[in-house]
């Protein structure tokens, strides 16, 4: 018979999370970080995706006012991880890029529209597979997953005078297929830009494993230079959220201003997971945007697209029913649907935070002016873009 890889399958992981017998899983690596861990000579570096705050201290008894992203930093300083970064610093510096190509997309007419996100390894790959004639629709842009493991080889090495071959570069996400992505040849600048990729359920595993009493620790900050994050960095954990993030940064892009941070939340997500469809006007210019999550629904919208039924400028496709939030590495409530309210959990986040623009980060400001020089640079298309070339993908 076939295997899972040559069935087509994108390993979005929702099998996992609603099998009825819980007989299915995913790949166990806590024992490659334990061993990073211990071992004296290696650097363990670890980003944290913007999802995994909603959902990190579900399996641990934790209360939910104690279960915050500091503690969460905390946790995994317990676990003995030497640099803890947040992965929003990286959806941030995504956003820049993207926001800039869909912006030189639009005004140079340089690539086809409608422009789709890139940012989900499921659906990448399901697009690939499925409708490769699409392909070169997808933001030219990497994850932050695999930016964040750029950068923090390149420049964060050299900013730390650490030598790369000793960073074990580790991500904690809220999804099953990120680890096959920091496999992707054309995905990785460096030898390997990510070495370890944990599910939120593994990271749970490692603390329970190693006794961590989650609520008994102090809050700490997320380390520097790739720790801060924005609002618009941590939405990126629902559907509708890379959109939204990259509408406020498109926005200022063109206008040389802000709008109001809640200018675009008509591209939030429906709540019965459906094709949420809005049309947002930026300097007299009106984009026709769609968001979808879920592959069924978007199996519907590329073929609506593909059949002329409909038209975009800009399209966010994410594999998961509501986003990251719901993704396939996130603690099971068996018979329970959780992405909704833990998505809300991070637009509650987005709320509060003093920096709602991804332009606005400082540390992403930082990046530019030391190492980048500039969104869709020489520098930033070799560590932050690929070329999805044709290849059998497997």
């Amino acid at each position: 018979g076939l295997g899972i890889s040559e069935a087509g399958c994108a390993f979005c992981g929702q099998c996992i999370t609603h099998c009825p017998t819980g007989a299915l899983s995913a790949r166990d690596d806590t024992d490659r970080v334990f061993d990073a861990i211990e071992d004296s000579e290696t650097v363990t570096v670890m980003q944290i995706a913007p999802a995994v705050r909603s959902a990190w201290a579900d399996a641990l008894g934790c209360a939910d006012e104690l279960a915050t992203e500091k503690r969460m930093v905390a946790a995994a300083k317990a676990l003995g991880i030497d640099y803890v970064f947040d992965t929003n610093f990286a959806a941030d510096l995504t956003i820049m890029e993207e926001a800039s190509e869909l912006i030189k997309r639009i005004t140079k007419g340089n690539a086809p529209t409608p422009m789709f996100t890139s940012c989900c390894p499921g659906w990448v790959r399901y697009m690939r597979l499925s409708y490769p004639e699409l392909a070169c629709n997808l933001s030219s842009a990497k994850s932050p997953q695999q930016m964040f493991g750029a950068v923090a080889k390149t420049y964060f090495a050299e900013k730390m005078g650490i030598d790369p071959k000793k960073i074990c570069s580790i991500s904690v996400m809220p999804c099953s297929s990120k680890k096959y992505e920091c496999d992707v040849p054309e995905l990785n600048s460096t030898d390997k830009d990510v070495d370890v990729v944990l599910t939120t359920r593994e990271f749970s595993r490692m603390l329970k494993a190693n006794h961590v009493n989650a609520e008994a620790l102090s809050e700490t900050e997320f380390d520097s230079p790739l720790g801060t994050g924005s609002g618009a960095g941590v939405i990126f954990g629902a559907t509708g959220g890379v959109m939204e993030a990259a509408l406020r940064t498109a926005h200022y892009l063109i206008t040389g201003k802000n709008a109001d941070a809640d200018a675009f939340k008509t591209v939030r997500r429906a709540d019965d997971y459906g094709i949420r469809e809005a049309e947002v006007t930026i300097n007299g210019k009106t984009l026709r945007a769609a968001v979808v999550s879920g592959l069924a629904n978007t199996k519907a919208l590329l073929d609506n697209i593909k059949s002329g039924r409909a038209s975009y400028d800009f399209v966010e496709v994410m594999a998961c029913p509501g986003g990251c939030a719901g993704g396939g590495g996130q603690p099971i409530t068996d018979g329970v649907e959780l992405s909704l309210c833990r998505g809300e959990k991070l637009y509650a986040l987005d709320s509060k935070n003093a920096l709602r623009f991804s332009h606005e980060n400082p540390d992403v400001k930082a990046l530019y002016t030391e190492f980048l020089e500039a969104p869709l640079s020489h520098k930033a298309h070799e560590l932050l873009h690929t070329t999805y070339v044709k290849r059998s993908i497997n």
